[in-house]
């Protein structure tokens, strides 16, 4: 019996070398129909035996699966046969209905093109953009969906007939694959000077005086796939003091980039995971832990105890990395704190003065994308940074979400989502929005994934925070729906999306700044929490902090606050001067700042835990000042020695009714002592992590014990701390209780939006909204 099916296929089938498997696949069990691809994903219709259409499925889902293919929905429909239907054919696409279809992700250049790109004997022997259906460029260059060359920049090169023959041959792995270009008829490289000038205009030239300029101390521009890099040789002192001083980035560690796993080892320890992501279509930024006296100039990552490293993912990166360097730096290509630079005028404008000469190419990035970041916790690879690779690849529900839904996300380490169909859109980094280009670069990219995926909000979800940017975007849209969540609600439920779970569970979000129901600046939370409501089990003590923004910046405001507190009457600038001499110098500030904790002048109430961090770095003598998000933590962090497992004692009370409370002063009594009694400071730091995690564990305890629920989620940017956040999962387990954490977003603010979209999805569920 001969039958005939309609199948709709969604997910990740555009632009991965899909079409041709099924055509192949087709073939071999010798069915005729057709597909194309549409707005929903692709669309196919076979005939022929039912066994065979069946197993058709079943091979496309397990083995025939093209590499980058992720299939998240089948539908299938009995339909009439056609008679005398000859062969299985591959129409053009249709444009037409929702877009619904997931647009693929940038990837690393696969071991194929290499290969030829390194081959004397082919055509595209040494053609800085060579790719294929397996790997290349994808959402940086596409403009709309579905994902076809007219649709990409691409669309302005006219393939010439030798690719263009591998574009129309469903046998050759470049059928279709939008960006194939050669020497003859894509995209080329050239190198100028910093005012534009060319230097040299014939493509290996130009990369090979690339290399020469870098080995001679120089900085570079390097227009890459998502943006500009600046590069210098990282083993060049001088020249990462030069790179640092004219970004404006003092303190914060620089990614490197290698050529090989064996040259990344010279450096840092790589294990057989951290190998397998470094080397994955992703390619992401990975921390490693550094070796002593590696060669790296000591500018590059002074204060912590890892190195950023990334492989080649370009091929013009592995051509550069061919002509000799062994390890650059490549950090983003802008000014520090504004957004990464794509636009080659803009480059030279904005860069100029940084770079002193360019390697830029003339294919145009639709949309810039900055390198994403990963480490590992509990030995599973873990996001602290989502962008390139990994966006913009949805989160799924299991469930149809019955309204599109626009989550703002927060204003630092900014991220914004969007909800289509059973999809959770979320941008890639935007960053921190105390930047006027950030906020204006995070409209213009809300305007443009809501073109790319059609989508239009009928609900607005933002943070508490009245003076959120994000928060003030939101509430300023028309003709939507509008809610407010409370942040650390906003990242517990981020667990639960990835999950795909809606509690309740046992939340443990920890962070620095979050604005709560009552007022107050939250950031040690114990929450009983599902995505449709959270209760505030537990926190920290409140204690004082002056001084609104500057107080997440210098160790000294939150420090006074907490020995304000600890220590009461018995506190005075004189008697601790000697502690407090190594954080703040000028005695006069130190009197201005106690001085307002005590009138309450620009003071708030926080049970900010991020901010306790920054206290015990600087009693420790680690720093003062924060340069960048979490530095001061990050310092603490490194510093910890390993193998101590002594903890300091800490009280936590409550009624059983109101909030379970941690006190604070018997913790900071027993630091002052350890600091005043010399001990190291690797072992303060290691005794204030695990209590830290001891204090976590006897809520979540104390949480268990009222509530019966035995599952975790932890979330904050305080984990992103992998000591603290490795040893509160194994204390957790071996209690018997079940750990969640984010892996797909990050933990940290960058994961925010995912959990406000996912309580709007919720409450829209229940008809609350």
């Amino acid at each position: 019996m001969i039958k005939r099916e309609r199948i709709v296929i969604s997910g990740r089938v555009q632009g991965v070398g899909f079409r041709p498997a099924v055509y192949r696949l087709a073939q071999e069990l010798e069915l005729s129909g057709f597909i194309y691809n549409d707005t929903k994903g692709v669309t196919l219709e076979l005939q022929g035996n039912q066994e065979r259409i069946d197993s058709f499925l079943k091979k496309l889902k397990r083995d025939d699966k093209p590499p980058l293919a992720e299939l998240n929905y089948i539908d299938r429909k009995a339909i009439d046969s056609i008679e005398k239907e000859k062969g299985f054919v591959i129409k053009e696409s249709k444009a037409e209905g929702e877009p619904v279809s997931q647009v693929s992700v940038d990837t690393a250049t696969c071991a194929d093109c290499v290969r030829e790109l390194l081959d004397t004997s082919d055509f595209r022997y040494r053609y800085p953009f060579i790719n294929c259906t397996n790997c290349g460029p994808r959402y940086t260059i596409v403009k709309t969906i579905p994902y076809d060359r007219s649709n990409t920049t691409m669309g302005v090169f006219k393939m010439c007939d030798k690719c263009y023959s591998q574009y129309k041959d469903i046998m050759d792995r470049r059928f279709h694959a939008q960006p194939v270009a050669c020497s003859t008829c894509g995209p080329k490289v050239e190198l100028v000077d910093n005012r534009g000038n060319l230097i040299e205009g014939e493509s290996d030239e130009a990369i090979k005086q690339t290399a020469l300029l870098l080995k001679d101390g120089k900085i570079l521009g390097i227009k890459g796939v998502g943006g500009f890099h600046l590069a210098v040789d990282a083993k060049n002192e001088q020249a990462v003091r030069r790179l640092r001083k004219r970004k404006r980035r003092d303190h914060k560690p620089f990614a490197m980039m290698a050529g090989s796993i064996e040259e990344i080892s010279n450096y840092a320890d790589v294990s057989k995971a951290a190998e397998a992501l470094l080397k994955s279509p992703q390619s992401p930024i990975v921390l490693l832990p550094m070796k002593e006296n590696s060669g790296i100039a000591a500018s590059v990552a002074e204060g912590v105890n890892t190195y950023g490293f990334m492989l080649c993912y370009a091929p013009v990166h592995h051509l550069l990395f061919n002509e000799g360097p062994d390890v650059l730096v490549m950090t983003s290509g802008n000014i520090s704190d504004e957004p990464l630079i794509c636009d080659n005028q803009k480059a030279l404008q904005r860069l100029g003065d940084i770079a002193d000469a360019f390697l830029m190419h003339n294919r145009e990035i639709y949309r810039q994308v900055d390198d994403s970041i990963t480490h590992f916790i509990a030995g599973e690879p873990v996001l602290l940074r989502r962008a390139r690779g990994y966006v913009p690849d949805p989160i799924l529900s299991k469930e149809m979400i019955p309204k599109e839904i626009f989550a703002a996300g927060g204003d630092l380490k900014n991220t914004f989502c969007f909800t289509k169909g059973n999809q959770f859109i979320c941008s890639e980094h935007i960053g921190d929005m105390e930047d006027a280009e950030v906020y204006h670069h995070y409209v213009e990219s809300i305007e443009h994934l809501k073109r790319l995926f059609d989508v239009r909000p009928e609900v607005a979800i933002c943070d508490l925070h009245p003076g959120y940017m994000s928060t003030q975007y939101a509430m300023g849209l028309k003709g939507v729906r509008k809610i407010q969540v409370q942040h650390h609600w906003a990242h517990t439920a981020s667990v639960l999306a990835e999950e795909g779970i809606n509690g309740p569970v046992i939340g443990l979000s920890e962070d620095g700044t979050g604005y709560g129901t009552d007022g107050t600046i939250w950031g040690c939370e114990c929450l009983i929490a599902s995505l449709e409501k959270f209760e505030r089990f537990g926190h920290l003590s409140y204690y004082p902090l002056a001084g609104g923004d500057k107080a997440t910046k210098e160790a000294i405001r939150p420090l006074l606050g907490l020995l304000k507190t600890t220590y009461g009457d018995d506190f005075n600038l004189e008697k601790f001067g000697w502690l407090l001499e190594q954080v703040e110098p000028e005695v006069e500030k130190q009197r201005i700042v106690l001085e307002q904790i005590e009138k309450g002048i620009n003071t708030v109430e926080t049970s900010s835990l991020g901010r306790v961090f920054d206290s015990a770095a600087a009693m420790v003598g680690l720093g003062s000042y924060n340069h960048f998000e979490a530095h001061l933590p990050i310092a603490l962090e490194a510093e910890a020695f390993e193998g101590v497992n002594e903890y300091y004692e800490f009280e936590l009370y409550g009624d059983g009714e109101a909030p379970v409370k941690l006190d604070l002063r018997m913790i900071i009594r027993q630091i002052v002592d350890d600091v005043h009694d010399k001990r190291e400071s690797g072992v303060i730091s290691a005794k204030f992590h695990n209590t830290i995690c001891e204090v976590l564990k006897a809520m979540a305890i104390k949480a268990r014990e009222k509530t019966g629920l035995k599952t975790v989620a932890l979330s904050g940017g305080v984990f992103c701390n992998r000591y603290l956040t490795n040893r509160l999962i194994e204390t957790l387990k071996k209690d018997e209780f079940n750990v969640l954490y984010n892996r797909v977003v990050p933990s940290n603010d960058g994961g925010i939006s995912l959990g406000q979209a996912a309580i709007g999805a919720a409450l829209i569920k229940k008809g609350k909204m």
